[in-house]
C-alpha cells in the first residue's frame, strides 16, 4: 500500500519482483543498483544461500521526482523462488503496489514459471488483491541462452486472455530490458496511485531512473 508523508512531502511505493527460483529476480536488482546514479538509491541488502538464491528479500529504495511537490521513493523487493519459503513470499507481498514477474525463458523452466504465477495469484488473493487490478509487467529473462522458448509460447503459457500485461525480453546480467521493465512498472504504479486519489490525470511519460 502506498504511503504518503505529508510533513516530509514524500510518497513511498512498493515494487516486488516475483518468479521461480534462479530466474533472475535478484540479478535484476543487482544490475539496476550497479548501473543507476548512486545518489538516487541506498545500499542494497541481500540475504542469500550458498547457492546464490535470495532467502528473504532485497530492499533498494529509488528516488524519483515523479509527483509534483513530492519525492517519490520506490521500495524494491524480491521474493525467494523456492516453494519452501512461501510464507516469506507472502510477507514480502504485503502492501505491494506493483509487480514484475520474471519468467525464466529456458524450456526446462516453463512449468516452474506457470507454477510461480499461480502461486502469485494465490498469495495476492490471500491478502485481498488480484492480478486483474495489480500493476504488473512480465519480463522474459535469459534471452541470451541457447535452449529458450519463443516469447509467443511463453506468453501463451503465462498471460491470461482477459489481461494484457506489458512485457519485455531481457538479459538481466547485462542490463538488457531491465530498465525498460523498471520504468514501465514504475509508471503503471504511479498512474494507479494518481487515479486512485483523483489528484490529476495519470502521467503518461516514462520515468527515467538513470
Amino acid at each position: 500500500m502506498s504511503c504518503i508523508n505529508f510533513a516530509r512531502k514524500e510518497l513511498q511505493l512498493k515494487i516486488v519482483y516475483y518468479g521461480p527460483g534462479m530466474c533472475g529476480k535478484t540479478t535484476n536488482l543487482q544490475t539496476i543498483h550497479r548501473m543507476i546514479d548512486p545518489g538516487t538509491c541506498s545500499d542494497m541488502a541481500s540475504i542469500a544461500t550458498d547457492g546464490d538464491r535470495t532467502l528473504f528479500f532485497d530492499f533498494m529504495p529509488l528516488e524519483a521526482d515523479a509527483v509534483a511537490g513530492y519525492t517519490t521513493k520506490f521500495q524494491m523487493y524480491t521474493v525467494p523462488g523456492q516453494p519452501v519459503y512461501d510464507m516469506t513470499r507472502r510477507l514480502v507481498l504485503k502492501g505491494v503496489d506493483g509487480i514484475v514477474f520474471v519468467a525464466d525463458s529456458q524450456w526446462s523452466r516453463v512449468e516452474d514459471n506457470v507454477e510461480s504465477l499461480a502461486n502469485l495469484e494465490e498469495n495476492l488473493a490471500l491478502q485481498g488483491d488480484d492480478l486483474a487490478s495489480m500493476p504488473l509487467v512480465m519480463q522474459y529473462n535469459k534471452r541470451d541462452l541457447d535452449d529458450i522458448a519463443p516469447v509467443h509460447y511463453l506468453a501463451y503459457t503465462l498471460e491470461r486472455e482477459s489481461l494484457e500485461w506489458p512485457w519485455f525480453e531481457s538479459v538481466a546480467t547485462e542490463g538488457a530490458g531491465t530498465f525498460d521493465t523498471l520504468n514501465t512498472i514504475s509508471r503503471l504504479v504511479l498512474q494507479k496511485f494518481v487515479a486512485r486519489y483523483n489528484e490529476q490525470a495519470a502521467d503518461q511519460r516514462d520515468l527515467v531512473m538513470v
